[in-house]
């Protein structure tokens, strides 16, 4: 008897990850996850440098900036409260002064771009169709930052403009980068304040502006969505809020990405990987016994080879 749908996953792609590969995330919080498992088994990994971005347009909005090096101005910023924002970033990047906010973007562009221009593998989750247009500026924004919606127009994105809006991220991308390839995923987490009917149409047109353009464009499709929706149906796989996939359920889709896109050999190395993370966690009761002075030894001998086999490097 079965008592799961499990999701036939595609076979093994070509052109894999492995320990040679440079990776840069962009979107939603899944793609925290799946960057956060990658950045633990020590990838070169670039994870949301402009924080979480949820719709298409937001991440196109990022990238194209990027590209171009924009030079942004206290006049790009809003005042909510203490803090200075941008619209088209999380507040992770906001500050007090508009120099220190402005800063932190002019730095997360240098980043994704350096990162981008080597990446061989960018993998982009897509959150939302919802988006919200600022009505003062006329921009689709990233983020409202609690200023009241007042200030806003919520709208559903169309199918054909998310398929433009795409095909614009993948334009962007293979401006600076010719050769890497190009993962898109849609993002398990509901957004519920949208409505359960409203977060339904979301997903299902970011999925099928995704299928349209998959194969013309030469960019593939992961369903991390699918695999929470129809395989992980129960609400042990979430966390309280029963609308976030729970730590359980977030390992689960990592095995299932690790098979399809991440290399036998990188990933016979895993065991060690965590051994030592694992290790770099302890506390000892007795810092200079002689037993935690061998124990301390010994996981400098395993850091120091697999940085040697890999060319790696362990956090001190």
């Amino acid at each position: 008897m079965k008592f799961r749908t499990e999701i036939k996953l595609a076979s093994q792609q070509q052109n894999q990850i492995d320990y040679k590969s440079k990776i840069l995330l962009l979107g939603s919080c899944f793609s925290e996850n799946i960057g956060n498992k990658l950045s633990y088994f020590k990838f070169d990994t670039l994870v949301n440098p402009f924080g979480t971005l949820f719709s298409p347009t937001a991440i196109a909005k990022v990238l194209e900036d990027t590209i171009i090096e924009k030079k942004h101005s206290a006049s790009d910023l809003v005042k909510q409260g203490d803090l200075y924002h941008s619209l088209h970033h999380h507040s992770d990047l906001s500050g007090i002064e508009t120099s220190e906010v402005i800063e932190n973007i002019h730095q997360a562009q240098k980043q994704c771009l350096d990162q981008l221009k080597s990446a061989t593998h960018v993998i982009i989750t897509l959150g939302t169709s919802w988006v919200y247009g600022h009505i003062l500026t006329n921009q689709l924004v990233a983020n409202c930052h609690k200023i009241p919606q007042t200030e806003f127009e919520k709208r559903n994105l169309s199918f054909i403009e998310i398929e433009t809006v795409l095909e614009e991220i993948i334009k962007n991308i293979r401006k600076v980068n010719s050769s890497a390839q190009i993962i898109f995923t849609v993002s398990p987490v509901r957004h519920l304040k949208d409505g359960m009917i409203e977060n339904s149409l979301s997903k299902a047109s970011l999925i099928t502006a995704t299928h349209k353009i998959k194969e013309s464009h030469g960019v593939a499709y992961f369903g991390s969505y699918e695999m929470m929706m129809d395989d992980l149906r129960d609400y042990r796989f979430y966390e309280a809020d029963m609308i976030h996939p729970n730590q359980v359920a977030i390992d689960y889709i990592w095995e299932q990405f690790s098979k399809v896109w991440i290399s036998e050999n990188s990933q016979s190395y895993f065991k060690r990987i965590a051994s030592v993370q694992q290790s770099k966690l302890h506390k000892p009761f007795q810092p200079d016994s002689q037993s935690h002075q061998s124990f301390l030894e010994k996981l400098k001998l395993k850091k120091t080879q697999l940085e040697q086999e890999l060319n790696i490097r362990f956090d001190a």
